[in-house]
């Protein structure tokens, strides 16, 4: 079986990004949204070129590890129509897994935090991509090609997921159809998953079928206006800070942290916000606190 190289998606998709956020920002300006933050922006942008420099090693690097575990594949599955469709759903279904995970361990939230820390909302939010995760979060996809998937198929088919996954970071967008909003990823979905409003934490996690997070419990409709961010805001416009300050202070709490070897251990492998000594506040723990507020309010 001959073996098509592997196409830069990402690469060809960049002039279509660059259109689009500048016709999002006249678009923003004309029916008068929330002011376009060109700082932000102009971070968001240069996350997403650097991710894209990084991306020109660790593409090779991942390319190889999976070309190692291919060699122990269960099942040969060729590049047909019908493969392509089953790969659709079973990388969809690995992303998800990944995402989630990304806001429930803090050592996979060090590189993911970066895409959640604007405060804006918009399509250049999409660019704001990790400098860092792509070293260690691809370990989530080798089962597919354990199974049989060919790894350029697997890295062909995570790409077409990430550039699907631009055009829902819009608030031009309010709904989409019933049908559409039940089935896909869309922008009031992903504008849950942005946001820091108590019920919207750790939610909506699906890359491009929502009904993932309708079978694992983790969905919630856009019902009040969100709040994007962090919890804890890191207020910075320098890409430096954005791309490595999580690691910063995971690195500062495993290394100085006053405690045992496996507390150090805890600390890579908890939800963000967990401390050793119990005084840390978990994403559950606001989720707590706003269902019993809102229960009390109730009566």
């Amino acid at each position: 079986m001959q073996i098509p190289e592997i196409p830069n998606l990402i690469h060809y998709a960049i002039p279509f990004f660059a259109f689009t956020v500048l016709l999002e920002i006249i678009l923003t300006i004309k029916i008068k949204l929330d002011d376009y933050e060109f700082q932000d922006a102009g971070s968001s942008i240069l996350m997403g070129l650097g991710n894209v420099l990084i991306g020109l090693f660790t593409k090779a690097l991942i390319l190889g590890i999976f070309m190692f575990f291919y060699k122990f594949h269960f099942f040969t599955i060729p590049f047909t129509w019908w493969a392509w469709i089953i790969l659709l759903f079973a990388e969809d279904f690995c992303y998800y897994w990944n995402h989630r995970i990304a806001h429930e361990s803090r050592m996979f939230w060090a590189s993911h935090v970066v895409h959640h820390s604007s405060k804006k909302y918009n399509l250049s939010t999409a660019l704001r991509q990790t400098w860092t995760g792509s070293f260690y979060t691809f370990v989530f996809w080798i089962p597919l090609v354990l199974i049989g998937f060919h790894p350029i198929m697997v890295l062909v088919q995570m790409s077409i997921s990430l550039i699907y996954q631009y055009w829902i970071h819009t608030e031009l967008i309010h709904k989409m159809p019933k049908w559409f909003e039940y089935i896909f990823n869309t922008p009031s979905h992903h504008r849950v998953h942005h946001a820091t409003n108590a019920q919207y934490l750790d939610r909506n996690h699906a890359g491009i079928f929502i009904f993932w997070d309708r079978i694992f419990g983790s969905f919630e409709a856009e019902k009040e206006k969100p709040v994007y961010g962090l919890v804890k805001n890191i207020d910075t416009y320098n890409p430096i800070k954005i791309a490595f300050l999580e690691w910063f202070y995971l690195f500062k709490d495993v290394m100085y942290s006053n405690t045992s070897i496996i507390n150090k251990f805890k600390y890579l492998i908890k939800p963000p916000g967990w401390k050793h000594d119990g005084t840390g506040i978990l994403s559950d723990d606001i989720k707590k606190d706003w269902r019993n507020k809102t229960n009390n309010d109730k009566y």
